[in-house]
């Protein structure tokens, strides 16, 4: 076979071996459909650059995949963004030698672009409560809106977690709420007496209108929209930006940094490390320990604050 041939015949043998992975992803490690997209994604932008380089990325090198990364930073990807795709490129390599399709994982000695000490953004309980005073355009989107918002900020849920809620998955008498995280975790949460009454007002008052003609017991989504559909994701966030504009806050504030806020009010209440890691759902420690650094950080602006010294 021509050696051009050969070179074709390699590259869709790979490019049907990232296939296969990202099936793995989904149906075996159950990781979510956005995550699996992202894999995907980074993974085809990989397959062209060996394409376009003619190499053959089974038989990659050490010096190539850092010829790839190099070629990433001159075309100004953020560092965030080139350890993505390396960790998108690592976890591929890392799986086919495990099943046999590679023999080399040329990937995994290569070293990660160094990030920059970034803690996450979080919101005061006055941004919050600014947050949850906005009006929506009716009665009933108002009361879904803020007990939207209430629930994320009383368990710290990821806005995907709370698309995919049930009205079953709210326990009243329990004073907890059931979430579904990545790789489909099931973890319970306990929720403040504030949330469980907006998200009783909302059940009560705004969700039947909301459902309208449609028969509420085929819908079983805790929050639906003005057609009586479940929220998407997308729909939430969107619901979320509008609230933040008309609150004043920072625009750049997103569903997330209620997450990092519920994480971050817990340790600076006397919360342990391992309590917060679960609540949140994090597979790691070392994810949680994190928002040990921004409460630290709080502290110390607190004391140069007040501190007659400082």
């Amino acid at each position: 076979m021509p050696p051009s041939e050969a070179r074709e015949a390699a590259q869709g043998d790979f490019e049907s071996s990232c296939e296969a992975f990202c099936d793995y992803l989904a149906s075996v490690r159950n990781l979510s459909e956005n995550t699996v997209r992202a894999y995907r994604t980074d993974l085809a932008a990989f397959c062209a650059w060996a394409r376009r380089e003619g190499i053959d990325p089974e038989r990659i090198t050490h010096r190539q995949v850092r010829r790839w990364l190099a070629e990433l930073s001159q075309a100004r990807y953020s560092s965030r963004t080139i350890n993505r795709h390396l960790s998108s490129v690592r976890s591929l390599y890392r799986w086919l030698v495990h099943e046999g399709r590679a023999l080399d994982d040329a990937a995994a000695a290569v070293a990660s672009p160094k990030l920059s000490k970034r803690l996450p953004a979080t919101m005061s309980d006055d941004d919050a409560s600014r947050l949850l005073a906005v009006s929506a355009d009716t009665e009933a989107e108002t009361l879904r809106d803020r007990a939207f918002l209430e629930l994320l900020y009383a368990s710290g849920a990821r806005i995907s977690e709370v698309s995919a809620l049930d009205v079953r998955h709210v326990d009243f008498s329990s004073a907890q709420v059931r979430l579904y995280g990545k790789g489909s975790k099931e973890r319970i949460v306990p929720l403040y007496p504030r949330a469980l009454e907006a998200l009783r007002a909302y059940l009560v008052k705004a969700r039947p209108q909301l459902l309208g003609r449609e028969d509420a017991s085929s819908q079983t989504a805790l929050f639906v929209s003005t057609r009586g559909r479940r929220m998407s994701a997308d729909a939430l966030r969107t619901r979320f930006e509008r609230a933040v504009r008309l609150a004043g806050l920072d625009p750049s504030l997103t569903p997330h940094a209620m997450r990092h806020t519920f994480a971050t009010e817990l340790l600076s209440g006397g919360a342990d490390l391992r309590s917060v890691q679960e609540l949140l759902g994090h597979s790691s420690l070392s994810t949680t320990q994190i928002y040990t650094h921004l409460s630290v950080e709080r502290l110390k602006e607190a004391t140069k604050q007040a501190h007659p010294r400082a």
